[in-house]
């Protein structure tokens, strides 16, 4: 009974140890893959935002946008081109009162031209006033498709040492322990059912040799 028991429990443990991990790969493998692309292509293209197949990943740091989009967020913008955004529309443009790097993500509010070019009024939908400065077309990165709530934090904290340890390094010894764990246990279980079989041989031949000496006896 206490065999059947001890089993059953490390069954269980088998059970939650494969959901965790299974999880954490679930989780973790995809913001590796995408932060360590990103990483990348930014070093390789030092003056273009990464995409990941015209597709650009962005973290928002600001409510500016809320409650549609909110700080922390990760949000997916589509490349797309400058003649195909409508007013209304959602997007991502290298801000231009900033320093030529940092990104905003607002709405359309109205198109005008510039230059002999499209450029785009934008506003927060938080914000009291539209920006001070149009987005000019050539400053569009792309149309905001989806966001997903929460996972920019998860990023930027991925992106830190204890991130790194946190979120890699731990994930990895946890499923590298369990490996061996499940291995050592595999073969425990091996030993004993080899342990147990070989027994029963030697019973089964104890029980023939007994047979044999009864039956010569007789004789």
């Amino acid at each position: 009974m206490s065999n059947k028991k001890t089993n059953e429990n490390t069954s269980s443990l088998h059970k939650i140890l494969n959901i965790i991990g299974i999880i954490l790969c679930i989780v973790l493998i995809p913001i590796l893959l995408m932060n360590v692309t990103l990483i990348i292509k930014s070093f390789v293209h030092q003056d273009e935002v990464p995409k990941i197949g015209g597709y650009c990943p962005l973290i928002v740091l600001t409510g500016s946008m809320e409650p549609e989009i909110s700080s922390g967020d990760m949000i997916i913008v589509k490349q797309i081109d400058s003649a195909d955004v409508k007013e209304k529309d959602v997007i991502a443009f290298f801000d231009p009162d900033g320093n030529g790097q940092s990104i905003l993500t607002h709405r359309v509010v109205g198109i005008t031209e510039k230059d002999g070019q499209r450029a785009f009024i934008t506003k927060g939908d938080a914000n009291n006033g539209e920006d001070r400065l149009p987005a000019e077309a050539d400053s569009l990165v792309g149309i905001y498709m989806f966001r997903i709530p929460g996972l920019g934090n998860v990023a930027m904290f991925m992106q830190t040492t204890a991130g790194l340890i946190v979120c890699v390094v731990l994930p990895l010894l946890l499923l590298v322990g369990y490996d061996v764990f499940r291995r050592r246990q595999f073969e425990k279980h091996s030993q004993k059912d080899t342990a147990a079989l070989l027994a029963e041989l030697e019973a089964l031949k104890a029980e023939k040799a007994a047979k044999e000496n009864n039956t010569d006896e007789n004789v």
